[in-house]
């Protein structure tokens, strides 16, 4: 066990908790000793509630002292992304429009890990209304990456992934419709999962785009992600698109090995024009893998980039949608990026939209039948490290808007199609800046996902590295 508790992973701090080998109030205040180093340098908390924490922590003690054990998670402190409801919380949602709202009830997902004996240790920055993939806010400030605090987070779940990476937190919910928890985890070392859509409810929380949105983890293991999503997946009755389909033993999953699996590694699109340091850690982690026990194959993927940007009409048709009121009565308090953003949606036709969703069907068939022969699909998270937040501000100049177009080419096609992906760290660029590779699973699957991520972690190192203080 580290001598610091914030060090553990979320597997293991509960199981200390549980077995009284470490107090919830020990746990929480180590996290809220370093949240108190980290967070001038990060800015990635929207809201520290370490009174309250405390309480919490000292009132869990005192049920587990009684013979009351919560749940899984019994006296854990974690925080979320500041998107998500909880009742009697203000919800900023990062935006200046909902910088006072107060919800009057809590989102599904946040509720399952309060019943699990989770405590808040307050709410986690993000981009705009989720909208920016970069982890720039123009309203609270940009998040800084801890390995690298010159250079983004990644977006939108910009504080969830520098959170986790930094310790502060043990484990953190994301939303992801454009990569939004895998970009973050790529940049920022730390393993996130993108859940098949409507594997987890999305009641009471934000939405941006209707058929792509989708909740899920960032935490510092496969093993805590599965952990995490057993508790949050399954049906809702207070949200008809949370899917029935069973839910997996995600957590047995991560104990299996690789033996038998086979892994395809695509001939084009995900490989093309890669970040030099980015091919180099795509090589070693296939062949982690093939020494692991798994077979790697070459598969030809459907065009990618006809999916990429069939995703992006939805998400701008959809989300301008949800947003015209304010757009109409506010737009004053937007940021002028999101605001064109937005504005860019409502000159969509309504038939531009509605072909770019009837075409989704024939799109996931053609990718399942050419992934048929396979158990997941490896490819990086995005094609480069994480450049600098000043390269990457959409004030620095025309490059800066291409930048952004190629940090988020490997990870629009999956949301369109609606499938899980993986990010495991699997390396680090010479200079120090992580690198994330991802695994795409088949719809509903993310039981095999988290055996590839499980597997490979036990093989390697990368997710046990903390960033040291600048």
């Amino acid at each position: 066990m580290s001598l610091d508790p914030a060090l553990m992973s979320l597997v293991e701090v509960a199981r200390a908790i549980a077995m009284k080998q470490l107090s919830s109030h020990e746990a929480t205040r180590a996290c809220l000793h370093r949240i108190a180093e980290w967070h001038p340098r990060l800015n990635a908390f929207m809201a520290i509630e370490a009174e309250a924490a405390l309480k919490a922590a000292h009132e869990a003690d005192a049920a587990l002292a009684g013979g009351e054990l919560r749940g899984p998670l019994h006296g854990v402190p974690l925080a979320h992304k500041d998107m998500y409801y909880d009742a009697g919380k203000v919800v900023t949602c990062g935006s200046l429009i909902r910088r006072d709202f107060v919800a009057a009830t809590t989102s599904t997902a946040l509720q399952r890990l309060k019943d699990a004996g989770s405590i808040r240790l307050g709410s986690l920055q993000m981009a705009e209304f989720a909208y920016g993939a970069t982890g720039h806010n123009s309203h609270y400030g940009a998040v800084h990456n801890p390995f690298a605090p010159a250079h983004i987070t990644g977006g939108s779940s910009s504080g969830s992934g520098a959170a986790v990476a930094a310790r502060l937190t043990f484990g953190a919910l994301g939303s992801d419709t454009g990569g939004s928890i895998r970009l973050p985890a790529h940049f920022c070392g730390v393993t996130g999962l993108k859940t098949t859509y409507g594997r987890v409810s999305r009641a009471g929380a934000m939405p941006l785009s209707q058929s792509l949105d989708t909740v899920g983890p960032l935490a510092r293991t496969a093993e805590d992600c599965a952990l995490l999503l057993a508790l949050i997946a399954g049906p809702d009755p207070e949200d008809p698109t949370a899917s029935t389909a069973p839910v997996q033993d995600y957590v047995a999953a991560t104990r299996s090995s690789l033996k038998g699996l086979k892994i395809g590694v695509p001939t084009a699109f995900y490989v093309d024009d890669l970040d030099s340091e980015v091919a180099r850690v795509l090589d070693e982690t296939i062949a982690v893998l093939k020494r692991e026990g798994a077979d790697i194959v070459k598969v030809e993927l459907p065009d990618q980039r006809q999916m990429s940007a069939a995703s992006m009409i939805v998400l701008a048709a959809e989300s301008a949608a949800f947003h015209k009121r304010w757009m109409i009565e506010r737009p004053q308090d937007y940021s002028p990026q999101v605001l064109m953003r937005l504005q860019y949606g409502l000159a969509i036709p309504a038939v531009t939209y509605l072909e770019a969703m009837r075409w989704r069907a024939s799109a996931l068939a053609a990718q399942m039948a050419a992934t048929f022969a396979v158990d997941a699909v490896l490819a990086p998270a995005s094609p480069v490290p994480a450049p600098t937040i000043e390269d990457s501000d959409v004030g620095a100049g025309p490059d800066a808007a291409a930048m952004i177009q190629r940090v988020t080419l490997f990870t629009r096609p999956i949301n369109y199609l609606g499938l899980p992906s993986l990010v495991v760290p699997s390396g680090f660029t010479r200079s120090g800046l992580p690198v994330g590779m991802q695994l795409i699973g088949r719809s509903f699957d993310e039981a095999t996902l988290l055996t590839i991520g499980a597997a490979f972690q036990r093989a390697t190192d990368f997710h046990t590295k903390v960033p040291k203080l600048p």
